[in-house]
């Protein structure tokens, strides 16, 4: 994350504990899992995740391309294809859901920067996470995304899965140009991972197929969370909402430590 999402979520103290763990997105996720699967921790403490580990989070996301694709299937006649910027695979996870429910969904096209697991996956048919690379669509810097699991479970075999799913990959040189393009012509800053899709839309852009491209929540951050990336690239200041500056304005709190469960047991108490 960037250090003003860093900010928003280390300036609450009071009854929030903030953890900052020295490792990457899939260090702190398998730290979680690791927790959920400890039964003292977990007994004590009664876990639960807001992120898309939580099946929670998945169904009421469904919602979204359930209304979506009626409605454009109903005035379009077409089934339309989503392009979703992806990351731990949440989002995409909850389309193919829907579509396997039977809704009015072409194909899901993944969105991904370089980190390249998944697009080679579906190139190759050899599931191989590995460490995460750093871009400048942090959101997005996985490298085992969890949900991949799931959505193996929907298909009986590769080739299956490829019928109705596939990824591009958008590197940063690419997502700088989109985001100062996109400046000049229209006079709108973009935060990186929503930028990031871009390069999918593309193909369906030259045949008119219907598509819809999804911001996903905290994926469609504002640019002022990303100065540090957005504001070089357009040659001006993004003006903070006074929400986010409020916020910045507080004392931060946080514990650091070490990707390990003894660590996170310790820090909970």
């Amino acid at each position: 994350m960037s250090p003003r999402q860093e900010r928003q979520l280390t300036c609450w103290g009071d009854n929030v504990l903030s953890l900052r763990v020295d490792g990457t997105f899939d260090d702190c996720q398998g730290l979680v899992k690791e927790a959920f699967r400890d039964p003292v921790l977990s007994g004590r403490h009664r876990f639960s995740s807001a992120n898309s580990i939580n099946i929670g989070r998945l169904l009421p996301q469904m919602v979204y391309y359930i209304a979506s694709s009626l409605d454009i299937t109903k005035h379009t006649g077409r089934k339309p294809s989503y392009i979703i910027p992806a990351g731990n695979l949440g989002n995409a996870c909850a389309a193919l859901w829907a579509r396997a429910m039977g809704f009015p969904l072409a194909r899901i096209i993944l969105a991904h920067n370089m980190n390249r697991t998944v697009p080679d996956f579906l190139a190759t048919g050899r599931w191989q996470p590995r460490l995460s690379v750093a871009t400048l669509a942090s959101a997005m810097d996985v490298g085992n995304p969890s949900n991949m699991e799931r959505i193996r479970a929907l298909y009986p075999t590769w080739e299956t899965m490829r019928e109705h799913l596939s990824a591009d990959t958008v590197d940063d040189a690419t997502i700088r140009a989109r985001i100062g393009g996109d400046f000049m012509q229209y006079g709108r800053e973009w935060c990186p991972p929503h930028r990031d899709r871009g390069g999918s839309l593309q193909p369906f852009e030259r045949s008119g197929a219907a598509r819809v491209a999804v911001g996903r929540g905290r994926r469609r951050a504002h640019p002022a969370k990303f100065n540090e990336i957005v504001e070089p690239i357009i040659g001006r200041p993004i003006p903070v909402p006074e929400s986010l500056a409020s916020l910045l304005r507080l004392p931060q709190h946080r514990v650091d430590l070490p990707p390990t469960l003894g660590a996170l047991a310790a820090a909970l108490g």
